[in-house]
């Protein structure tokens, strides 16, 4: 399978490098085309301001001075100059859950795929510093052989969050819908050298809520989530009620 790879953690982060090692061992033509430095929560942000750069570093490595959908798209019309047969976003140094995926680099280099018509899969691993990501990479490879046929044609895109500990400890996969942060986010207040003030976005590490489906409940509980995404944003529920409030007039 040729396959694309990219991530929001940098062309040098661990998470990454193994997981193209597993998967160019296991037969698939791999083709990394990631940030130059980390991009982490930078969404689904595109460069329209400036060129991007690309650096070459072997036959199948390429750097991009921009965000992670910057790298799809340069990976698919630059560097490959055709569509490969799945785009994979990872591994990623951290979970990527509930509303997360809306801020997430990785999730958004899924999602560009996604609008692209190309198959993909975004991966993370919760343990940051002490993640198994040799373990999780060869997750991904089965994944990946398991629901080849599956996806192929259709415009699929799976979230993945691997728990905790060693991959022996995991339980198995479980398909699930995305769960509720409770924020605790805060704006930190400080001050320059110079008296200037500057602030930082901070707060507590997240929690999670939602039932035992969801893939918060799943990972807290030592499993693998897999999630299913679209960009259907449309509010259904809210069309009915907003069409019989009659907007006509409103523009006179």
């Amino acid at each position: 399978m040729k396959i694309l790879l990219t991530n929001d953690d940098g062309i040098l982060a661990p998470g990454l490098r193994i997981l193209g090692e597993v998967l160019r061992g296991a037969g698939h033509r791999v083709t990394t085309v990631a940030p130059d430095r980390e991009q982490s929560a930078s969404s689904h942000s595109i460069t329209l301001d400036r060129p991007l750069r690309i650096r070459q570093l072997d036959e199948f490595r390429f750097t991009v001075d921009g965000t992670p959908t910057d790298c799809v798209l340069v990976g698919c019309h630059g560097v490959l100059r055709e569509d490969p047969d799945l785009v994979v976003s990872g591994l990623n140094h951290g979970s990527n859950m509930g509303e997360d995926v809306t801020y997430s680099g990785t999730v958004a280099a899924a999602f560009e795929a996604h609008i692209l018509g190309i198959p993909s899969l975004a991966v993370s691993v919760r343990d940051r510093e002490k993640g198994d990501y040799e373990g999780a990479a060869r997750v991904v490879n089965r994944l990946i052989d398991r629901l080849g046929e599956w996806a192929r044609g259709r415009r699929a895109l799976l979230n993945v969050n691997f728990p905790v500990g060693p991959a022996s400890e995991w339980g198995e996969p479980r398909v699930t819908r995305l769960g509720s942060r409770a924020y605790s986010d805060e704006i930190i207040e400080k001050e320059d050298p110079r008296g200037k003030k500057y602030y930082w976005i901070g707060g507590a590490e997240p929690t999670w809520v939602g039932p035992e489906d969801t893939d918060c409940a799943v990972i807290h509980a030592g499993g693998i989530s897999v999630t299913p995404l679209h960009l259907a944003l449309t509010d259904e529920g809210a069309l009915a009620e907003l069409e019989a409030l009659d907007l006509t007039g409103v523009a006179t």
